[in-house]
């Protein structure tokens, strides 16, 4: 997908005075930086200190130990799986090949690699995910676990391919700012987990190649950082790497220098992604993991290195772990919103360990879970090894007047997300919230009003996910629009404009009109938006507890309009539809589920799934992956003010 020259008018649309001037001084460093690559500054006596304290390791669960183990045999064997592309090149991988097109990055000055263009370059995730050396950290530790020196001398042999292939300044791994940031935080793991291994040393701080590549990692860093409109988690991941290279690598002149600016720069974004009520400002729920899982890493990093940090660090981190706790669902997976790329911070984990398991884990440790935190289950690896690096979690690291939710919170205002509750575990998303993060809102999707609703962890009305960045652009036009998401469409056309894969030009503004949550009864939730300019969507959803049932009153208010009403299923709903009823059907662990959707008998519905030409019924698992999923649309047409209801009753066995 190569942006054309009225994306990059738009694009340019959407800056402030400020972050051009930022950007156009960036453009003048890359032009010097083209002839003049300076070397490393010599560095002597270098010893690495920030290691793991006694019994971190042994405090691995033998069962996080077993899945930790199996996965470090796959990637020795050279087996590996990316975005729904399956590897079996990874015992020496080619690190500019992408295995999903075939297409081999080309060589040259990195800010001249077109990055965008699928033709000209690959698939560019394929390329980088390998490339951020997070299954090097799982084999890391896999030594560190077992002793087992074949993990290290893996690692060993793959870090010196990589360091010889990909020269500073030279090819594609050096054209993105969170790339370079979450290489860095792989690499103090990799040392850190390696420490016991023979060969450590003279793979870090006694090889001249590893100095080289860590300062000019760093050097880029602070020369290039995310601006403006794109200072969202990317902006985290380069403060948060950088951070941690200069605590553990704090071995250069400039350490010190970077080490304080990257903690100035981490604290002033952590702020600014994050809501007061401890949601992501990008309201892209993968996008708060990956946040709180950087910013939970460089707080060890930090702790280890006795580096004090700002109050406002734990305090936004606390409050992103409390608000991950109260949005889970019975089965501690948090909603499907906005775009998900199965991007991590830190990976020590085999397959098979929950992620959001693992972070509520991780949190909990750090912070303490509060009495109404669901029940954490599960064992990981990297909870007893990160939070073994922090310091006790006690009232002097947050300002004094900071106190935690009394109860389980289920209305975020800032962010207008909204979680209904009901029994048999029956959990509903609604979407009142901005449009996006930022003047560009690039990870937003058109959903406005949207529903996400489960029965015991089960998608019965689903997000769809995301399924592609770059490349497809028919599919993304499709995952990220109003049609994708269960709300209503007007006219065929999106609520919010969208100008280019991660650009949106006009945003619909939301408003929560009204919320009630008790504890027992009926829940209520309205809201409506602008998005269609003299038309008003207004949506109330109702959730009785008797009844287990859920009712949606949609209202179109102003000018006549074609009206699309979608409800997307998850994929293991299965779904008879007559006139405008639909029987759900589901099974789970074993037991038959079912419930009855009731439509609006005055649109016309219809049952899609598969559709490649427009596409339509689909549902994206994870980055990469789609697979068949039923969505029921139904057509007609809104003449003033119209009302359209729709009831979801569950079995109530």
């Amino acid at each position: 997908m190569t942006m054309s020259a009225g994306w990059y008018l738009r694009r340019l649309s959407r800056m402030g005075p400020r972050e051009f001037g930022g950007r156009a001084a960036d453009a003048v460093r890359r032009r010097r930086w083209r002839s003049a690559r300076p070397p490393c500054p010599a560095v002597t006596g270098a010893r690495f200190t920030a290691v793991l304290p006694a019994g971190a390791v042994a405090a691995v669960a033998p069962d996080a130990a077993k899945r930790l183990v199996a996965e470090a045999d796959r990637l020795l064997a050279g087996h590996v799986e990316y975005f729904g592309v399956l590897r079996d090149d990874l015992a020496d991988p080619d690190w500019w090949y992408d295995p999903k097109t075939g297409r081999r990055a080309p060589w040259g000055y990195a800010f001249d690699v077109p990055y965008r263009d699928e033709e000209a370059v690959g698939d560019i995730k394929q390329i980088w995910e390998l490339s951020r050396h997070q299954y090097l950290t799982v084999l890391a530790a896999a030594y560190a676990v077992t002793g087992d020196e074949r993990y290290a001398e893996r690692v060993d042999g793959h870090l010196r391919s990589w360091w010889a292939s990909n020269a500073p300044l030279r090819g594609v791994h050096w054209t993105s700012g969170i790339e370079l940031g979450i290489r860095l935080l792989s690499w103090v793991w990799i040392r850190r987990l390696l420490d016991g291994w023979p060969g450590a040393a003279a793979l870090f701080e006694g090889n001249p190649v590893a100095l080289e590549q860590i300062w000019h990692h760093q050097r880029w860093l602070a020369a290039f950082p995310s601006r403006g409109s794109s200072a969202n988690n990317h902006a985290v991941a380069e403060a948060a790497g950088q951070f941690a290279a200069a605590c553990a690598f704090g071995w250069f002149p400039a350490s010190a220098h970077w080490r304080a600016d990257a903690l100035r720069s981490l604290e002033r974004h952590l702020r600014s992604n994050t809501f007061g009520s401890g949601l992501n400002r990008e309201l892209a729920t993968e996008y708060h993991g990956l946040v709180l899982e950087l910013g939970l890493a460089a707080l060890a990093e930090a702790d280890a290195a006795r580096v004090p940090v700002p109050a406002t660090v734990r305090l936004v981190l606390l409050r992103m772990t409390d608000a991950l706790a109260a949005v889970v669902d019975d089965r501690l997976r948090p909603p499907r919103q906005g775009d998900a790329d199965d991007g991590h911070g830190l990976v020590v984990d085999g397959t098979g360990t929950d992620r959001w398991t693992s972070l509520l884990a991780t949190g909990g440790a750090v912070f303490g879970p509060l009495d109404w935190w669901p029940a954490v289950t599960g064992t990981d690896v990297r909870t007893p090894l990160l939070t073994a690096l922090v310091r006790p979690y006690g009232k002097e690291a947050v300002a004094p007047a900071v106190s935690r939710p009394a109860h389980r919170p289920a209305h975020f205002a800032d962010a207008g997300l909204t979680v209904l509750r009901g029994p048999a575990g029956i959990w509903c998303r609604c979407d009142g919230g901005p449009h996006g993060f930022l003047s560009i809102a690039a990870h937003a999707h058109a959903d406005a009003l949207s529903v996400e609703v489960r029965h015991d962890g089960v998608d019965v009305l689903a997000d769809p996910g995301t399924f592609c960045y770059h490349g497809q652009p028919v599919w993304r036009r499709y995952f990220r629009s109003t049609l994708g998401h269960n709300t209503v469409e007007l006219d065929g056309t999106d609520q919010s404009v969208s100008g280019g894969p991660f650009l949106w030009t006009r945003h619909a503004r939301s408003r929560v009109l009204a919320v009630e949550t008790p504890q027992e009864g009926v829940s209520r939730w309205c809201a409506e938006h602008d998005g269609y300019g003299r038309a008003v969507h207004r949506r109330q959803v109702e959730l009785t507890d008797a009844s287990r049932e859920l009712r949606v009153v949609d209202e179109v208010r102003g000018e006549g309009r074609a009206v699309r009403l979608a409800f997307h299923l998850g994929p293991a709903v299965a779904a008879d539809l007559a006139g405008s009823r639909a029987v759900l059907t589901w099974s789970r662990d074993g037991e038959e589920r079912s419930a009855l959707l009731d439509l609006p008998s005055r649109l016309s519905w219809r049952a899609h799934r598969g559709e490649s030409d427009p596409p339509l019924g689909w549902y994206s698992p994870g980055f990469g992956r789609r697979e068949p999923a039923t969505t029921l649309v139904g057509t007609g047409f809104a003449d003033g003010t119209e009302r359209f209801t729709t009831v979801l009753a569950f079995d109530d066995r």
